[in-house]
């Protein structure tokens, strides 16, 4: 006879009760996929003569922009969802909270990363507020170096 595994589920923090029912709404309005930056960036690797896949369900964390045949993964980051170090900012309203939630992102953030480069990816992370053609071009260098190397066979 099989036994039964016993699943541990894993709680996260209760979530506190939304003081702003209308900012609740535009936070949970918030685009996952095809941001703004994002669809900044593709445009500019797409002019660059680049191709890829989008947001790759296959892939640890769903990167936004996978060159499969150079495995490199691309992730567009939001400041606010990923707390960026130079832009941060944490609610004031719930403030431990969302604190605890935001830097939570950031650690699952590293986990995905150390996940892909264990299966030999390489992976690149874009902030929203910096330049996409200047970081399009630096990630086509990165995926066409890439690509000569595996060509060599490393």
């Amino acid at each position: 006879m099989k036994t039964r595994e016993k699943r541990i589920a894993v709680v996260a923090p209760e979530r506190p009760v939304p003081l702003n029912v209308v900012i609740r709404r535009n936070m949970q309005a918030m685009p996952t996929r095809n941001s703004s930056p994002e669809v900044q960036l593709r445009r500019a690797l797409h002019a660059l003569g680049l191709r890829f896949r989008l947001h790759c369900a296959d892939l640890p964390g769903r990167p936004d922009i996978v060159f499969s045949a150079a495995r490199v993964a691309v992730f567009a980051d939001g400041c606010f969802w990923h707390a960026c170090p130079t832009h941060a900012v944490f609610p004031k309203n719930n403030r431990t909270w969302w604190r605890q939630k935001l830097l939570g992102n950031r650690k699952r953030d590293r986990l995905k990363d150390r996940q892909l480069h264990a299966m030999g990816w390489l992976t690149i992370h874009v902030w929203e507020h910096e330049d996409m053609q200047r970081i399009a071009k630096a990630v086509a260098r990165t995926v066409r170096n890439r690509m000569k190397a595996f060509a060599r066979g490393r």
